[in-house]
Formats: C-alpha cells, sequence, structure tokens
C-alpha cells in the first residue's frame, strides 16, 4: 500500500512539475534565441507607493518604489567591449542603486534619472560571445539590478522607459517593443559602420576628449599597490584653476599615502571603525590621508614641486592650474601618485581594480562630464635616469571628459565693439552675464532693453559711474532714452574689440582687455574667431598671438613677458571723487588682404564672430558698428581711449 502511494505522489509531483515549466520558462526576462545581435530587456519586477500619500488628490505627484532589471546579452559573433545602454526613464526617476553598472556619466548614486541615462558595465564591462564560451550565459550576459523612486505610474499601470538602446558604436537599434511588464530591443551590427575592435582584442584604444585622465598602476603587491593619476587638457581654448577630482572606491580601497596632490580632507574614522581596521588590526591608521568612499584630490602649490616627501613628481604640483596645449603644452597636464591599500577578496597582485564615477571641476572654466574607466594599452613612462629605455605600466585606464555647457549658464566675459569709422561704442549686452535685481532691489533697470550707445572714454570707467556721459551721449546724438534704463552687463571681464584702420592692401585692430573683478588674472589667454579674416594675420605687437594650426579661422592671445598679469580693478588717483579704474592690457593687431581679396572690414569680416577668454566663450553685442556715416575724423576720439590707458599704465 505505502509503495502504491509512493507512486502516486511521485506522478502528481510530476504532473505539477510539468505543468509549471512553461509558466517559468515565460517568465523570464528575455528569450535570447530570437536575436542574434545584442539583446537588451527591461523588466520591471514590482513596486509599491511611498509616504507620504498623495493619492487621490495628486496623482502625479505620488511617490513608488519600483524594482527593475535591465539584461544586455551578447548574442552575436563579436565580443561587446565596454557594453552602455540608454534607458530613457520619462517618470521623474530617482535611481537609488544599480547593480552590475554604473551612470558613464560618473554621476554617483543616488541620482536624478528623469532625463534617462547611460549605464556602463562595471565590474564586467565586455560581454563575450556564446561561440567563445561555450553559452556561458554568465559571461555573454549583464544583468543590473536597479531600485528607485518614480513618480505618478501606479498599479495597475507599468512603468516602463519608452526607448531603450544600445550606446556603443557599430551597432543599429530599431524602436524597442513592449509587451506586458517587459520592453525590448535587439541592436544588429551596422553594415555601415567598421568596428576597430577584434574579438581578440582585450583593450580599447584610447579615446579623444576634451580632458583626459589615465589611472596608471606602476607597482603592484598582493596588499596595496601604487598608481600615478596624469590630468591632461587637449581643449585648445580652456584651462582648469584650482581643480578638484573625485572619484568613488568600489571594493573598500583606501589612500595611506600620495605625493604631488593631496585629499582635501585629511579622515582615517571610516577605517578605523570599519572593515578596514578589522582587517589591518596592526595598521597605523595616524599616517593614513583618506578612508572616504568618494575622496575630493586637490593639487599642492608651486613651493612643494621639489619637496622630496611630497613632490618631486613630473607635472605636479602647479597649484590646481591646467592651461590649454596652445598656450603651454608643459603646462597642459598635472600628474600625482597614490598609494592604494586594497580589501579582501582582491589581495593578489593582480587584482586591480580602478575608482569609478569620476568627476573633476575647477574654479575656472566649464562643467566637465566624465565617463567610465576604460581598459587601454599600458603607459609608457621615460626613465626618470635619463637612460633611453621606458618603463610599461602594469595596467592602464583612460577616463574621458568632455565639456557640458548647460542652457542656462551665463558667460563670465563680454564683448563690445567700436570702429573707426564710427564714434558711438556698442557696450556689451544687457545683463551678458546674469542680472540679479534682488541684491538691489532699489535699482530699478530693464534687463530686456539694448544697452545704450556710449562715447569712447566711458569704456574705461564701471558701469555705475557711465549712466551720466551714456545720457549725455545719447542726447547729443538725439537718442531716445528708454525708463527704465537697461542693466549692465555685470561681468568681470570684458573686451573690447576696435577697428582701428582699413585700408588698401591691410586693415588694423586694436584689442582691449578690462578686468573689473578684485583678484589678479594670472596667465590669461583669449581666442578670436575671425571667419574670413585669420589667412591675413601679420602680427600682434604687445601680446603673444598666433593662429591655431587645427582651427583655421581662430587666433590665439596670451600676455607675453610682462603683460601676462591681468591686474584686478583698484582705485583712481583720488578714490574720493574719482570712480575706480579696471585693469587693462592692450595690444594691436595687423592683419594683410593679400591672402582674404574680396574681405570686406567694416561690413562684418573685420569683428569676432566668437571671443573666448580663459577657455570661457563671452557674450558678444548682436549689431555693429554702423559704416553708413564714415567720419575719418573719429579716430580722434577714440585716441583719447589710448592716452587715458597709457595714463592708466604710468600710474601703476
Amino acid at each position: 500500500m505505502a509503495t502504491v502511494f509512493c507512486s502516486f505522489t511521485s506522478t502528481i509531483l510530476l504532473i505539477i512539475s510539468l505543468s509549471l515549466l512553461p509558466i517559468i520558462c515565460f517568465s523570464q526576462p528575455s528569450n535570447p534565441s530570437v536575436c542574434n545581435g545584442i539583446l537588451i530587456s527591461y523588466l520591471y519586477n514590482s513596486g509599491y507607493a511611498l509616504p507620504p500619500t498623495l493619492l487621490p488628490a495628486d496623482p502625479t505627484h505620488q511617490g513608488y518604489r519600483f524594482e527593475s532589471t535591465l539584461t544586455v546579452t551578447n548574442n552575436g559573433l563579436v565580443e561587446l567591449k565596454n557594453w552602455r545602454v540608454f534607458v530613457g526613464f520619462n517618470n521623474s526617476e530617482f535611481l537609488v542603486s544599480a547593480s552590475e553598472a554604473v551612470l558613464a556619466d560618473g554621476t554617483s548614486l543616488p541620482a536624478d534619472v528623469r532625463n534617462g541615462t547611460v549605464f556602463a558595465g562595471y565590474p564586467v564591462a565586455d560581454l563575450k560571445t556564446a561561440v567563445e564560451t561555450a553559452g556561458d550565459v554568465n559571461q555573454m550576459q549583464a544583468r543590473v539590478g536597479l531600485v528607485g523612486t518614480q513618480f505618478g505610474v501606479g498599479a495597475p499601470n507599468v512603468p516602463l522607459p519608452p526607448n531603450i538602446t544600445l550606446a556603443n558604436d557599430g551597432y543599429l537599434c530599431p524602436n524597442p517593443t513592449t509587451q506586458g511588464n517587459e520592453t525590448r530591443v535587439c541592436c544588429l551590427p551596422d553594415s555601415n559602420v567598421r568596428s576597430n575592435i577584434t574579438g581578440e582584442e582585450k583593450i580599447v584604444p584610447l579615446q579623444n576628449g576634451d580632458l583626459t585622465i589615465m589611472y596608471d598602476v606602476i607597482r603592484s603587491y598582493e596588499s596595496n599597490y601604487l598608481a600615478q593619476v596624469t590630468i591632461s587638457n587637449h581643449n585648445p581654448f580652456t584651462r582648469l584653476d584650482n581643480w578638484n577630482l573625485n572619484w568613488d572606491w568600489m571594493e573598500h580601497e583606501f589612500i595611506n599615502s600620495m605625493r604631488g596632490a593631496r585629499p582635501k580632507v585629511i579622515d582615517t574614522r571610516n577605517c578605523i571603525f570599519g572593515s578596514q581596521g578589522n582587517y589591518y588590526k596592526g595598521f597605523e591608521f595616524s599616517t593614513v590621508l583618506s578612508c572616504e568612499k568618494r575622496p575630493t584630490i586637490i593639487d599642492l602649490p608651486l613651493e612643494r614641486t621639489n619637496d622630496t616627501a611630497l613632490g618631486m613628481i613630473p607635472f605636479c604640483c602647479r597649484n590646481g592650474t591646467i592651461l590649454p596645449p596652445s598656450m603651454d603644452l608643459s603646462k597642459s597636464k598635472s600628474a600625482f601618485q597614490i598609494e592604494v591599500y586594497k580589501m579582501p577578496p582582491d589581495l593578489n597582485k593582480t587584482q586591480l581594480t580602478p575608482p569609478q564615477n569620476w568627476k573633476i571641476n575647477s574654479t575656472v572654466g566649464l562643467d566637465y562630464q566624465c565617463g567610465p574607466p576604460a581598459r587601454v594599452n599600458p603607459t609608457l613612462f621615460p626613465d626618470p635616469s635619463g637612460l633611453p629605455s621606458d618603463s610599461v605600466a602594469i595596467a592602464s585606464w583612460q577616463v574621458v571628459c568632455n565639456i557640458t555647457r548647460p542652457e542656462s549658464k551665463k558667460p563670465k566675459c563680454c564683448v563690445s565693439f567700436s570702429s573707426f569709422f564710427n564714434e558711438s561704442v556698442i557696450p556689451c549686452n544687457t545683463c551678458a552675464c546674469g542680472c540679479d535685481t534682488t541684491t538691489n532691489p532699489s535699482n530699478v533697470c530693464s534687463s530686456t532693453e539694448p544697452p545704450l550707445l556710449l562715447p569712447a572714454e566711458s569704456l574705461l570707467v564701471p558701469f555705475e559711474n557711465r549712466t551720466e556721459k551714456a545720457l549725455e551721449f545719447a542726447k547729443l546724438k538725439r537718442r531716445d532714452i528708454p525708463n527704465p534704463l537697461p542693466c549692465g552687463d555685470n561681468c568681470g571681464v570684458s573686451i573690447n574689440w576696435h577697428v582701428l584702420s582699413d585700408y588698401k592692401d591691410g586693415w588694423t585692430a586694436r584689442m582691449t582687455l578690462f578686468n573689473w573683478g578684485e583678484s589678479d588674472i594670472v596667465d590669461w589667454f583669449s581666442a578670436v574667431e575671425l571667419d574670413k579674416a585669420v589667412p591675413g594675420f601679420e602680427a600682434v605687437y604687445s601680446f603673444a598671438g598666433n593662429p591655431l594650426t587645427d582651427a583655421n579661422n581662430t587666433i590665439f592671445f596670451a600676455g607675453s613677458p610682462g603683460h601676462n598679469y591681468l591686474v584686478a580693478e583698484r582705485n583712481g588717483s583720488n578714490p574720493r571723487k574719482d570712480p575706480r579704474v579696471p585693469g587693462t592690457e592692450q595690444s594691436v593687431i595687423s592683419f594683410t588682404k593679400k591672402k582674404t581679396p574680396g574681405i570686406n572690414v567694416a561690413r562684418g569680416d573685420g569683428f569676432p564672430t566668437k571671443v573666448y577668454f580663459n577657455g570661457e566663450e563671452c557674450s558678444l553685442p548682436t549689431v555693429l558698428p554702423s559704416n553708413a556715416h564714415r567720419i575719418a575724423a573719429a579716430s580722434s576720439v577714440f585716441s583719447s581711449l589710448t592716452l587715458m590707458l597709457i595714463l592708466i599704465v604710468l600710474q601703476q
């Protein structure tokens, strides 16, 4: 009887198992057999409403937890290097965690991803093929567990992104398809794109960017390694001052020592009270430099360059200044070394993990967006003794950073135009660098009214002292005076471009820099785009200047010895009655017309189309000086500007 019962029970269990099999197969997030390329799947797993409860009054702002799985499977014949996938979130998502991936732009989690984001594989960045792994899904596939908050989509609706796509070059992705709680897309190799990465390639080639960071491991031990970090500026127009560098340690590493740079905050508490202290029980943590998961690294001052304990690293100790290569190639990079201690289970000479989520910024210049570190060919370092041999890094990673220009960000400099054939100066645009009426609400002005045309001598006085001269000039020229008057430009630096002469065989311009700020500007530089005139460039007389070889319409200017300091604004000779005086630098620039036939200087070819100062693009006037009434004698008016500048220089 017992035998019959056992047999009956086994039969029932077998029937139940077989009946459940189709259900189990159906619940899998993706079916790799239907795609012969890169299969991407986004599966919504679960979610629930979060406090505060806003239903039913305000369903749009009701928050919900979501748990989803992003799956990337390589079903093709070529290994997918450094996979990247864009997920077009559109429900105001706030991502809290992502397993087996990082955000490609370097942003740390938690992060606002409401406009979509690109995921990059970490720690496994490459997806192998079924052929080379005998179908090992663990090597072919990346599964990223996502946890976060979304708004406005509650049950029974499913919060799926409308777009998912592969962000790697060389693949064509159609529109994704959605069924139930899953969105998927199959990306196939694009026959119009020839990939330069072969199946045997284990590393990726070096990439170009506005700024690159090399992370080179130069010594490796069981529990620690020595790495050199090199920051290189490749953009001809930008600079960094007082740079700050951040990254995230992924495996509980800590920085024991450094040369050439320093953590902004030296803090060992996370080691002493954390897992590092438990493992390295006899370690002297009092000399450790940083145990933060996300340290901030700053440069050392110039006087530490030859310090045997803190410096002695090529390209170190520049006080955080990195110049553009077009200005000084030797000062376009910064470097330092760090001694990193690892934690179990990574205690192996060959187990090397670079930090992730890189971010760099500075007090001067634009913002940068950095991608994840990519494994590249080991860097070659010249022998420090001068011998004709190179040493090879043990392992190297490259981080590529590119400039981002938010539309809401205001310029920090502006340009005014003037000419010998028109006695009116076209000043900087109203609110060129922003307007903040809250700082002085009693000073009512218009942020939309165009600026009043000025006499030449007004350029030498601060905006708040120009009103009387501007009104007198407007009345003299019988121009309408708006009420309220236009606001100022509010820029710390302004540049006047003056067309000085125009004759048969050539022409000249004068460029004047004004520093209205409270700090001297050291090693200043400027780049001027002239769409048609640059081939005729002859000479600049008080600055250093040359056309850029990789941009045939741009001239690069920098301060020559004795003119590389643009001093700050200061008091006039009699502070009680005289206005404050800006720091100034000025030079004449000459051009020939032999190489630019047909150039029309007065009609616009003699005026810049773009101007950069210290890497920032400046605001340009929207109109040009009119040449309808050429007044040759007007050049005498501008001679007063030159005379006043000479007097200012003599007073310094």
